[in-house]
């Protein structure tokens, strides 16, 4: 009960005490990703093409339990056309391995026309703000993920060969990098 009647600060660093204790396996996960990020970003492609493998592979899990489901509601009438949808995401996981080099930029091409579908959205958002509120950096967004969608596009198809990669590569990184500094966080606040 001593706990309940404890300032916010004393549960607060009550809750992280078992975080503080492995903060070295944080720190070596922060680790482990930021090397995987490294290795992502020396070969692009390489990393594109294990990416669309990852796709190819949730495709088939999908499929299957799409399938699967299928006939477990068969009497709901819609029997045919879960299989169907099953069926199509079992024969696009197989694509994927039979030429992951299309599938990388048919997946590189989408990837472009979102972005540049958001960004324009975000500009829209931005300019419907109100005035009083961070209006700029909604636009600022916008503009930076408008202009990377048209880049995307603009060297479509060169680009699907490194983009997803690239991506993939960048986002080991920054989520090592921030993984670093919690468990250092944690250590220095032990």
């Amino acid at each position: 009960m001593s706990s309940l009647t404890g300032s916010p600060n004393t549960l607060h660093d009550t809750a992280l005490e078992p975080l503080r204790a492995k903060s070295g396996w944080i720190i070596a996960l922060g680790v482990v990703y930021v090397l995987a990020g490294l290795i992502a970003l020396s070969s692009v492609v390489f990393a594109t093409v294990v990416t669309v493998f990852v796709v190819g592979v949730m495709m088939l899990i999908a499929g299957v339990a799409e399938v699967i489901n299928a006939f477990q509601i068969k009497t709901w009438g819609k029997f045919l056309l879960w299989l169907l949808l099953g069926a199509l995401y079992i024969v696009a996981g197989f694509v994927t391995f039979e030429n992951p080099l299309l599938a990388a930029a048919l997946l590189t091409l989408v990837l472009g026309f979102a972005l540049i579908a958001s960004g324009i959205m975000r500009i829209i958002l931005a300019f419907n703000m109100k005035q009083e509120s961070p209006w700029v950096w909604v636009a600022l967004s916008g503009v930076i993920t408008l202009l990377l969608g048209l880049i995307i596009v603009g060297h479509w198809p060169v680009s699907g060969l490194y983009i997803l990669g690239l991506f993939l590569g960048i986002d080991l990184v920054i989520a090592g990098a921030s993984w670093i500094g919690i468990g250092l966080g944690l250590r220095r606040h032990a």
